[in-house]
Parts: C-alpha cells; sequence; structure tokens
C-alpha cells in the first residue's frame, strides 16, 4: 500500500511548501483510517527535509518517483522513503532508504543488532542497514512483478542526526552495511551519488505504482520451508522485533550453557512469527551442536512438520527434534541445552492421556533445559486445562531458580498485515475495547455468508489454487462419523447443510491432506498453523443479544474436551466457571478467525451475530472508476502515450496567446487516434454539457482546429460573456455561427452562438460586435474513460 506517492518534482514543491508532513498524515487517515502520533508527524517533517537537500539537484530527475511510507504487502512494515526511475542503462531501479533520527547508539554482541535511545528508554533494534535490507529482500522474494519486470532493489540507511562514532559503522555490523550502505549526517554527498549512480532518468512506468499493484507470489508457509530450513537454507528472513527476539535467544541459549539457568517468555498475537522464529532457532541451535527440541502441547503443528519432513530425514531424528509437553516428566535436570515451547498457553499441569501424570507441565520442562523459551498468546488459551499464561511461567521459573526475561513480537504477517484486523476482532468479539471499531475492505478480505453452502463453496474455490484453504467451525456438533463413518457431524437442517469433522481420515494432518477439503476442521486441528483463507461456522455457542456478545458453554457438544468438567466447576463457583468459558469460547473463535493470511470469510448460526458483524464493517463500495494523473512522465512518451492537462484558463493562455504555462500533470490517451503536440486536456466543470459531458469529465482537445467548426464541440474563450459554469469567460459549448456576405462576396459573422446540451441552460450569443473578443482554442474529441480496477 502506497501512503505517499510523488514525482520527484511533487515532493520538492511540497517539502518547500512545508506541507509533506499534513500530505502524508491526510495519506494516513485516507488508507489507514488514522491521523498518526505528533512525534511521527515532526520525524517525518525532520527527516523530509534532509532528504529534500540530498535529491534536490537536476542529476536527479523530475520525473522519478517518490514513495514514503510504502506498507510491504502482507506484512504490516512500512519502508520509510523509496525513490524510482532508470540507470544510465535504462534499467528499472529502486532505492529503499530507512530513515532514522538517530543521535547515538550502543554496541551489542548480537549479530544485526544495535541499542539506542526511543521514547519510552533505551532498548535493543534491528540495525538500520539489517532493516533496509531485510524489507528488501521481502520485496525481492514475494514480490513476482519485482522478479519479473527485472527490478533492481537497492537498499541503504541514512541517519541524517548521526555523527560518525565508529559504533554504528562499527565492523561487526559490516555483513549488512555492504548489502545496505550507511550513510551518516556529513554523508549527504555520498547519499546523492549513490541515488545518482542508480536513478538517472525517470522510468516510462511508474514502478512503485507496478510493485504495489503487482501480482504476488504463493505465501510462503513454515511447514513447507522446513524441510530446506533444517538443510540450511535462509527461507525466511526475521524482519525488526523477529530480529531482537531471535538474537536474544540464542544469546540466552549460550549464556545458559555456561551458568546460571535462564528461561526467555515471549508474548505475541496471531500473526507475529512466533512459529518461525521458533524453528529458526531449533535449526540454528541444533546447528551449533545444543541438545535442542521444539515442544508444543498441541499434536498438530508436530505431525505436520513430521509429515513434511519424512523422506528427508531419519524418523529419529525428526522425533528428537519434535516432542509433545509431556515428554519430561522423568527427564534429569538440565538434559537439554535448549527447548523451544510453541503455543505455550496451552500447555497443562498434568500429562498423560488421561491428566494423572507428572505435576506442573511448566515447571518439566524448565528443569529439564538450561535454557528455555516460551512463545504464548494469553488469548489463545482454549482449554479448560491450559494454564500457561505469563505470569504463570514467570512465577514458575522464578521458583525453579531461573533468570526470567520477557519480550514482545508485534509485527503483523498474517490476515494480510494487518494490525487493525486483529484489533477489530477483539474489539468486535468484546474482549478488549480498542479504536478500531471498522473493518476496512482494504484492511484484510473479510466476508460474511448467510448460507453455510456458499461459504463452504467458496473456500473450496480458493483451495483450488494451493491446496490452503479449508473450512473450521466451533466444536458445537457431536462427532457421530467417529462411530459410523456414513454418518454426518455438521449438521444445519435449513440449508440442508452436511459435513464430517476431519479426524477419522486425515487426523492432524487435515490441514495439508490432499482430500480434506470436504471435512470441517476445529480448534485442535489448526491452531499453531496457517492457511490462506479460512472458512468459520460460529457455531450457537456465541450470539448477540441486548447489545452483547453472548457465549453459552451449554451448546458446545459434549464431545468436546475443552469444556469437560465445567459443571462441576460451576457448582463450585459459578461466576468464575462462566467467566473462563467465556474467555474460552471467544478465544476459540479469535484464534479460528485469524488463521487465513489472505482472507477470512464466515457464517454464524445465530443471525443477530451476523448482523451485528455486518454492521463492524465499513460500507462495501462499487469499484471506483480510476484515471490516473501522472506529476511527470519521461519525454519519450509525451504526445505519443500521454498528453498534457491544463486548467481551461491555462489552455487558453498556452494555445491562444502562446504564453509559458506549466501542465497540471500527464494522462495515458488510448483510443483517439494518433497523439501530437497540438492535443491537450481539460477537465470539464458543470452540467450544462450533460448527458454527453458530466462534471469532472477529462476532455481531450485538438488545439487551432482547422476546416468549418459548424455543428462541433469546442473550448471557447469570449471576454464580454460569463459562463456559469466556469465561472467566467471561457466555455465547453457546441458552436453555431450565422454569416452575411457583403456586395464583394466577404463574409462575417452576424453571430456566434455557444449551444448547451442541458436544456436547463441557456446559450451564449456572441454578436459581430463582440465577435473580436472571441476564439475558438480547441476542438472536441472525446473523453478519457476511467478503467474500473
Amino acid at each position: 500500500m502506497i501512503v505517499y506517492h510523488a514525482s520527484k518534482k511533487g515532493f520538492i514543491k511540497d517539502v518547500f511548501n512545508n506541507t509533506i508532513a499534513d500530505d502524508i498524515d491526510h495519506a494516513f487517515l485516507l488508507h489507514l483510517g488514522r491521523h498518526t502520533s505528533p512525534n511521527e508527524k515532526s520525524s517525518w517533517k525532520n527527516s523530509m527535509m534532509h532528504m529534500y537537500k540530498v535529491i534536490d539537484t537536476p542529476d536527479i530527475p523530475d520525473t522519478s518517483t517518490i514513495a514514503i511510507e510504502y506498507q510491504i504487502p502482507l506484512t504490516s512494515k512500512r519502508i520509510d522513503f523509496i525513490i524510482s526511475g532508470a540507470d544510465e542503462n535504462q534499467h528499472s531501479n529502486m532505492i529503499i532508504i530507512e530513515l532514522k533520527q538517530w543521535e547515538q547508539a550502543k554496541l551489542s554482541q548480537k549479530s544485526g543488532i544495535i541499542q539506542t535511545r526511543f521514547q519510552h528508554g533505551e532498548s535493543e533494534t534491528a540495525h538500520p542497514s539489517y532493516q533496509a535490507w531485510s524489507y528488501a529482500y521481502m520485496l525481492q522474494n514475494y514480490n513476482e512483478t519485482v522478479r519479473e519486470q527485472g527490478i533492481q532493489l537497492f537498499p541503504c540507511a541514512f541517519l541524517h542526526n548521526y555523527q560518525e562514532d565508529h559504533i554504528i559503522s562499527n565492523d561487526c555490523y559490516a555483513e549488512y552495511i555492504t548489502k545496505a550502505p550507511l550513510f551518516l549526517k556529513s554523508d549527504a554527498g555520498k547519499l546523492q551519488e549513490f541515488i545518482k549512480q542508480h536513478i538517472r532518468y525517470g522510468s516510462k512506468e511508474d514502478i512503485v505504482w507496478l510493485i504495489d499493484k503487482g501480482k504476488l507470489r504463493p505465501s510462503k508457509q513454515l511447514a513447507d520451508a522446513l524441510s530446506s530450513m533444517l538443510h540450511g537454507n535462509r527461507e525466511f528472513v526475521l524482519l525488526d522485533d523477529q530480529k531482537v527476539v531471535y538474537e536474544t535467544a540464542l544469546s540466552l541459549a549460550r549464556e545458559a550453557a555456561k551458568g546460571r539457568k535462564q528461561v526467555f517468555i515471549v508474548e505475541g498475537g496471531p500473526g507475529t512469527g512466533k512459529s518461525v522464529v521458533a524453528v529458526n532457532l531449533l535449526v540454528e541451535l541444533t546447528k551449533e551442536g545444543a541438545v535442542a527440541q521444539y515442544v508444543s502441547k498441541n499434536a498438530a503443528p508436530r505431525d505436520v512438520y513430521t509429515a513434511k519432513l519424512s523422506g528427508s530425514f531419519k524418523k529419529s531424528y525428526i522425533n528428537n527434534l519434535f516432542v509433545g509437553s509431556g515428554s519430561f516428566i522423568e527427564t534429569p535436570p538440565d538434559t537439554f541445552g535448549a527447548l523451544i515451547v510453541d503455543e505455550a498457553h496451552r500447555l497443562n499441569m498434568k500429562s498423560g492421556l488421561y491428566s494423572n501424570l507428572g505435576e506442573n507441565q511448566i515447571i518439566e520442562i524448565i528443569q529439564a533445559s538450561r535454557f528455555s523459551v516460551f512463545f504464548i498468546d494469553d488469548r489463545q488459551r482454549v482449554h479448560i486445562k491450559d494454564i500457561g499464561s505469563k505470569a504463570a511461567i514467570q512465577r514458575f521459573a522464578e521458583s525453579c531458580g531461573a533468570v526470567v526475561h520477557t519480550a514482545k513480537l508485534s509485527s503483523q504477517f498474517r490476515c494480510n498485515g494487518s494490525d487493525g484486523y486483529l484489533s477489530w476482532l477483539d474489539n468486535t468479539l468484546q474482549i478488549k475495547e480498542t479504536a478500531n471499531i471498522r473493518l476496512a475492505a482494504d484492511d484484510y478480505d473479510f466476508r460474511i455468508f448467510s448460507d453455510p453452502n456458499q461459504l463452504f463453496e467458496t473456500i473450496k474455490e480458493k483451495n483450488k489454487i494451493n491446496n490452503k484453504a479449508r473450512v473450521v467451525a466451533g466444536y458445537c456438533w457431536d462427532w457421530n462419523s467417529k462411530k459410523d463413518p456414513n454418518d454426518y457431524d455438521i449438521i444445519i437442517p435449513k440449508f440442508n447443510f452436511k459435513k464430517r469433522w476431519n479426524l477419522n481420515t486425515d487426523k492432524n494432518l487435515w490441514i495439508i491432506g490432499n482430500n480434506s477439503i470436504e471435512e470441517i476442521g476445529c480448534i485442535h486441528t489448526c491452531q499453531g498453523l496457517e492457511l490462506d483463507y479460512v472458512g468459520v461456522i460460529i457455531g450457537p455457542d456465541m450470539r448477540y443479544e441486548n447489545g452483547q456478545i453472548v457465549t453459552d458453554v451449554t451448546k458446545r457438544s459434549g464431545n468436546d474436551q475443552s469444556v469437560k468438567g465445567f459443571k462441576s466447576l460451576i457448582a463450585k463457583n459459578k461466576d468464575k466457571a462462566l467467566q473462563d468459558a467465556d474467555e474460552i469460547i471467544k478465544n476459540t473463535y479469535r484464534t479460528l478467525l485469524t488463521r487465513g493470511m489472505k482472507g477470512c470469510y464466515v457464517y454464524c448460526c445465530d443471525k443477530p451475530l451476523a448482523e451485528y458483524l455486518a454492521a463492524q464493517l465499513e460500507p462495501q463500495q462499487a469499484p471506483v472508476p480510476e484515471i490516473r494523473i501522472e506529476p511527470e512522465v519521461n519525454d519519450e512518451v509525451k504526445y505519443i502515450d500521454f498528453l498534457p492537462l491544463y486548467s481551461i484558463r491555462a489552455a487558453c493562455g498556452y494555445f491562444g496567446e502562446g504564453e509559458m504555462v506549466e501542465e497540471s500533470g500527464w494522462m495515458k490517451v488510448e483510443g483517439m487516434g494518433k497523439l501530437n503536440r497540438n492535443m491537450f486536456i481539460v477537465q470539464a466543470v458543470g452540467h450544462s454539457m450533460e448527458p454527453l459531458i458530466h462534471d469532472g469529465d477529462y476532455c481531450v482537445f485538438r488545439a487551432n482546429p482547422a476546416g468549418s467548426r459548424q455543428g462541433k464541440i469546442v473550448l471557447a474563450e469570449h471576454h464580454n460573456y460569463y459562463d456559469p459554469d466556469y465561472t467566467g469567460s471561457y466555455s465547453i459549448k457546441t458552436y453555431t455561427s450565422k454569416k452575411t456576405y457583403d456586395a464583394q462576396g466577404n463574409w462575417s459573422h452576424e453571430e456566434i452562438v455557444l449551444h448547451p446540451k442541458n436544456p436547463d441552460y441557456s446559450p451564449i450569443i456572441i454578436d459581430e460586435e463582440n465577435a473580436d473578443e472571441f476564439r475558438i482554442v480547441g476542438e472536441f474529441i472525446g473523453i478519457l474513460q476511467a478503467e474500473v480496477k
């Protein structure tokens, strides 16, 4: 998504007029539905003035394209500044610039990490060169347009307030500074040379726009990349907070190997990359020789990973990498170098089929390893036995004598990279009040279906693309097909909808099975895994009444172990039991509704709930016809593919008196024959020429037309008459005239009439006396047609 987009010439003008920060803020409001913070607005004003000074040279073409705060597709990350164009060989290039206000920093022993002061105090963050390089890597590897068009990306970092101190440029960061050069306070000239080296001309195509509208590669999912990762290949580049968490975990694991036991608690919501970081840690620590295991309570992720690795590695090797959370009941202390616990909120007190083994899974894991890292989301507790809260892990770790560290993952890599969608879900499900009370269509592909059959068929169509779409449901229907394979489980009689739960066939491999699209999954077969598209059937355990989301644990199936035992809990403490049930049901649907990377489609058994959800969506608008006005284009395409747009006053001045005027932009023209320098575009105003020409239409004219003008539509200038459409002496009207002849056969105008098409408007009549104050500027050719995007 492009927040701010202009030519270099337009950017220079906006900065010079001191409107750039307001322009970016307005674009934020338009695209993201919110203003940005005063601090961010101030930083734009500061940084853009420095970029203005860098690119304000004739050696960098005015027609190069600038983009600010460009959001990388399918992530929540934004690139500070982009300039694109062509080099001396006419290759399309794009320079990615990470801008920082920093004045000082401190070294870190962690790869690609540096420490600096932020508003909230000092903290570790990715080195600016690493950031710029990682953003370029994401675009290079996930955007087909970059690859197909051969667009070269050149990342760099510009710290315009930072005086060289040999810390920010320390040799330990050389790997990333080589990939993304670093420019400091006194390096504005060097940055300018870097840009000039790669941007010599404006590109015929708007490169940033091409990339933003371009085709994305199929989403890379962890399970598919696992084998390659274990063979030592890089499949995921960790961005920003992911990189910090990863390097911190490696550092703590190394420290624990030599000294005191370390515990690292990492909080992160759905789609923040917890599992990606976890598996990257497993790969790296194993490579370093540490005895490490990936641990999860939920069997589905482990079974999927195991299936993906089968044939590439020995079964014993795989089984030693991926284990259940109940595997450490009798493990001697410090047997492992590292235990990496994914979905730690699912940990239980007891282990075993009957929950009668061991004492406490959290304590057992901490005691079994020198270093343990717990990836957790307190809002994904979906079972009555789940005890893995942040507070509980911290308490148990301290009781074991471990040093406890905490961190958060916040960057979003699911749900179309929309942080807003997750906040909207929390607000809509009444889990937590947020400012996101409406969900825009641009945020995420979220749809509500009134018929479960339509939902199912839509997901099946999406699944044909790459077998990464599934339907899931709340556990509100008994598992009848377990005893009778011909029986149905999820039955909605009103729509003659009949489907089966998945567990009989693919079991925990349902999410990757080739034929499992015909069956429905539940929370236990998809938690910890992701899809491209997910369909969610919200059962009768959640409804909407009297302005409230109401949960009803009695509507859950008796087969559902998640809520087994609630009746006895209600007898002991009704309020506490109902509160726990409400939390589990809401968390279940919150988790299901966040499994889709690209889209989520929903059917609600409760009609008022469906209506409530629909009311929380911004109204869908019909596709808006789009006509692009380019601030500038290359000389090679002017009057060949593009014509200049003028105000009517400017057109009349330029083509009438030969004045030097500036065009308002350039517009692509097709279907109007061969273009030439006598052709131009003006925007019609008013309604006098309706229904042929409407208010706001972009009209193409040919200047100084030869031949008869009788009956033709013209652009005219008349000094002694007033046209209400144009509040002055300009008109677009149909031309007619009456002529008189003298005895010698010479003619003169008796009168000229400019006729409107709309009968509610009066014609403009120019008599013989005023004919000298009237002239035709151009003859109408046609109207530019907008394209529906």
